[in-house]
């Protein structure tokens, strides 16, 4: 129950990061957020690791490194997809993905065995999932193959970093955290020195990577900004410095979801901590709605409300 309990709160604050993300994407480049944010979030890790303490094994350290690889992979395949639409289907799609795909290795693969009860909460979440993924307002298009085929990449790569960080002994700590969080802020950095040098080929100065792009907020994990990455979306745009802070905000929180998540893995089950992960956008949706005034669809309410259900039957099973 603690387990599932862990992994819903995790949820929620991953989808405030996204929230906070998401706002710096409106001033802010979105790999310029995801460097910022990875090295906010490494820091604040760094900062906690010495008070819990953990074993430097090189099994360890190589999980890390692979999971801030998913991480990575994930961040390329949604700038692409989600660029291409319609966020509509593609934003559900991956996120349904992300839980599935470690959902299935929990039972397929690790052998995790659930109550009936649980089982139904697994179905209820996944139906929770889309839900609160829809995007409201947002014209309907069929989506192309290429779209899919990176919306399911993406939720790979998101299901990935589960899978790999759930291999990590009980006693690495945060070590796991901290060495994937590197490993995104040397993509993202890498990234950004691209970007400044092809800024400066073409006689622009280097602060012009700073002009954001697709408005989309991406977390060092791998999610999307996805409530907000409408550029028509009548989002409030803050200041550079605001930019800045809310990137560095964004990267702590993220941290805070990252390490909640990795107790709740240690302490109970790949599917059900997969399905209930899986429900971010909730997060995103609530503070839209009370930070913004915005109006949360019907059908996010129901997504909501069923999010609640399958955390009550994922933690009773």
């Amino acid at each position: 129950m603690i387990s599932a309990l862990l992994a819903l709160v995790g949820a929620l604050i991953y989808g405030a990061a996204d929230f906070l993300g998401g706002l710096a994407a409106k001033r802010l480049r979105s790999i310029v957020v995801t460097a910022v944010t990875a090295v906010s979030g490494l820091l604040a890790l760094a900062i906690v690791q010495p008070f819990i303490g953990g074993t430097w094994t090189l099994e360890d350290l190589a999980w890390g490194v692979l999971a801030g690889g998913f991480g990575a992979l994930a961040i390329v395949l949604l700038y692409a997809c989600l660029a291409i639409g319609p966020m509509s289907i593609l934003s559900p799609l991956t996120a349904v993905v992300s839980a599935i795909a470690p959902m299935l290795w929990g039972l397929l693969v690790d052998g995790e065995t659930l109550s009936p009860v649980a089982y139904a909460g697994l179905a209820v979440a996944v139906v929770a999932v889309v839900l609160v993924g829809f995007i409201p307002g947002e014209k309907v298009v069929r989506p192309r193959i290429g779209g899919l085929l990176m919306a399911v990449g993406a939720g790979v790569a998101i299901g990935g970093f589960l899978i790999v960080i759930d291999q990590t002994s009980s006693t690495s700590g945060l070590v796991p955290l901290i060495l994937s969080r590197s490993t995104t802020f040397v993509v993202a950095g890498i990234a950004v020195g691209v970007l400044v040098l092809a800024a400066v080929r073409r006689g622009r100065g280097a602060a012009s990577v700073l002009t954001p792009g697709v408005g989309i907020g991406v977390t060092p994990t791998g999610h999307a900004d996805l409530e907000h990455a409408d550029a028509t979306h009548p989002t409030p745009v803050p200041s550079v410095a605001q930019a800045w802070l809310l990137a560095a905000t964004c990267g702590i929180v993220d941290a805070a979801a990252n390490a909640l998540t990795l107790l709740a893995l240690r302490g109970g089950d790949l599917s059900i901590v997969s399905a209930l992960t899986a429900l971010y956008p909730a997060g995103t949706i609530l503070l839209a709605a009370v930070v913004l005034r915005e109006r949360v669809a019907g059908v996010q309410w129901a997504g909501l409300a069923l999010a609640l259900v399958a955390g009550g039957m994922l933690a009773l099973g």
